[in-house]
């Protein structure tokens, strides 16, 4: 059990948590969800020891293994991977090194041999023998390349470097598992690899994460920090927001009720206060007002804010929005794009899925005309203007350079008023102050709004999005996704939420190994069914 006791915490001013009290229990899986900024993170780093709370504490039993998602890949640089995922259970690693260090010393009296029969035992006590098969099939499941296991970290990729810790984090078969966002950089099939594998887990496990798909395959349970305090809740992310929605209608209209009781206890108590005759009933109707003013309940302000998203074509386009025939895209001698075909009529939203690497970016990039394929055409139809919000959203920001929020979106339509500019970024929650910060100074998240916010006001009738979701809150995605199924325009996309692939796609263009490609006429859950890769 990891026990919170009494923990309060403040960051840069702000009192992110009061007094919380709570405990994890083993055998149950909790997502811990809320607003960007809430404070997510910083209770996770509280739980695994990295930062002190301002009052309070947190507890765990002494034997128990602590095991947390680490971020700094760059210090297991030279380690081989494999290596890397056992380091994860520290006291196997130390007996392994340690055994290797006395055997390579050459130097074996009694001494050296007593310890190398202790820690023999413990290698055994911590499955050190099973060590290997075990890292193994983890990296295999989340899509490592088994010819890059006795390489040293530093030659994979940085997406590839960063799924290695999450292996080394699982390693082990630890008692607390704390993982903070490790969907980030994992395609589809590891994904639902990593979704299996933790609703086998036993242990007490913590997880945040962003994709509303993962926490209700995943979590038991849901811990949801709000209103500066954390409440456990029975079951999944959509389970909680159900019974949080229904506790705050039912405080509200119970208060609501207090409320105008009050008023009728008032008015009777200023009407007859002073009449000898009514003296004891205005009495009696005082000590009911200070009870029912006892009992209303302080319903505090929450974090969470939901975006008002809207993507609305100022031109219809034709009939056809796009034909793409024979498209073909490389880099050098490596072939990621090879014949590409599909066409796409007015109102398909088509998903573009594949492994990582595999040239879903490439493809929306030639979509977006940001890059020119080698051979065949993309063929835009009547009247199409074309929007795009690339997965790395500096490559979007062109002009910002120096400009607030309100300058940098004010450009992309001249016509548009002071009034427009600023009722857009307010629904896209960029308050007055935050329209006039920097455009450099944005956070993750209000950068991907101010992009969204930029889409929005140029009225584009094709949309290509590659990873919209990025750096999002669950609510924002939510606003997201109910705003792409309600695009009457073409949509072309690229995300790993699966609840945004099921909801929004009409369409799905699978791209596979060597360049070759599959378009499929019908919905991401069809798709999944005709591929076998649906859940049982």
């Amino acid at each position: 059990m990891l026990t919170v006791a009494e923990v309060t915490k403040s960051y840069g001013g702000k009192l992110l948590f009061d007094a919380v009290t709570t405990s994890f229990d083993p055998g149950n899986r909790y997502g811990l969800t809320g607003a960007n900024g809430a404070g997510k993170s910083t209770f996770m780093k509280i739980l695994a020891e990295e930062l002190e709370p301002d009052q309070g504490a947190v507890s765990r039993p002494g034997q128990s293994r602590l095991s947390v998602l680490h971020q700094d890949h760059n210090r297991f640089a030279d380690v081989t991977i494999r290596d890397v995922v056992i380091m994860g259970n520290q006291v196997l690693w130390g007996a392994m090194v340690e055994k290797e260090k006395i055997l390579a010393s050459g130097e074996l009296d009694d001494e050296s041999g007593m310890r190398l029969a202790e820690l023999e035992i413990t290698i055994a006590e911590q499955e050190g023998y099973e060590a290997e098969n075990q890292a193994e099939q983890i990296l295999q499941g989340l899509g490592i390349p088994a010819e890059s296991w006795e390489e040293p970290l530093s030659v994979l990729t940085g997406g590839m470097r960063l799924r290695v810790l999450v292996a080394q984090a699982l390693f082990g078969e630890p008692d607390i598992l704390l993982l903070d966002e490790p969907t980030n950089h994992l395609d589809l099939d590891s994904i639902s690899w990593l979704e299996r594998f933790l609703c086998d887990y036993k242990g007490v496990l913590i997880v945040i994460s962003h994709d509303r798909h993962f926490l209700n395959s995943v979590c038991t349970h849901t811990a949801d920090v709000d209103y500066e305090n954390i409440i456990v809740y029975p079951g999944a992310y959509d389970e909680m927001l159900r019974q949080k929605v229904a506790y705050r209608i039912s405080e509200e209209k119970a208060n609501d009720s207090k409320t105008r009781k009050i008023a009728d206890l008032k008015h009777f108590i200023s009407r007859f206060g002073a009449n000898a005759k009514k003296a004891s009933q205005a009495q009696s109707r005082r000590r009911q007002l200070q009870k029912i003013q006892v009992s209303m309940t302080d319903l505090k302000r929450s974090n969470i804010q939901r975006p008002f998203i809207r993507f609305e074509p100022k031109l219809k386009s034709g009939k056809i929005a796009l034909k793409v025939e024979r498209l073909t895209k490389g880099y050098d001698d490596l072939k990621v794009l090879e014949n590409v075909d599909f066409t796409l009529q007015r109102g398909d939203k088509l998903a573009v899925v594949g492994p990582n690497g595999i040239g879903k970016s490439t493809l929306l990039k030639c979509l977006a005309g940001v890059h020119e394929p080698e051979r065949g055409k993309i063929v835009p139809g009547h009247e199409v203007t074309v929007g795009y919000m690339p997965q790395d959203h500096e490559d979007a920001l062109v002009g910002a350079e120096g400009k607030t929020a309100y300058e940098w979106l004010s450009f992309w339509d001249e016509k548009a008023t002071v009034e427009e500019i600023r009722g857009l970024l307010g629904r896209m929650l960029f308050p007055s102050e935050d329209a006039d910060k920097q455009v450099s100074a944005l956070s993750g998240g209000e950068t991907a709004r101010l992009l969204m916010s930029k889409l929005t006001l140029t009225g584009d009738n094709v949309l290509v999005l590659d990873e919209p979701t990025n750096h999002l809150d669950l609510e924002s995605i939510r606003a997201l996704t109910e705003a792409m199924q309600k695009y009457e325009g073409t949509l072309v996309f690229v995300c790993h939420d699966q609840c945004m692939l099921s909801e929004v796609a009409t369409c799905v263009l699978e791209l596979q190994p060597d360049g070759k490609s599959d378009f499929f006429p019908g919905p991401y859950d069809d798709f999944l069914v005709k591929t076998g890769k649906a859940e049982p």
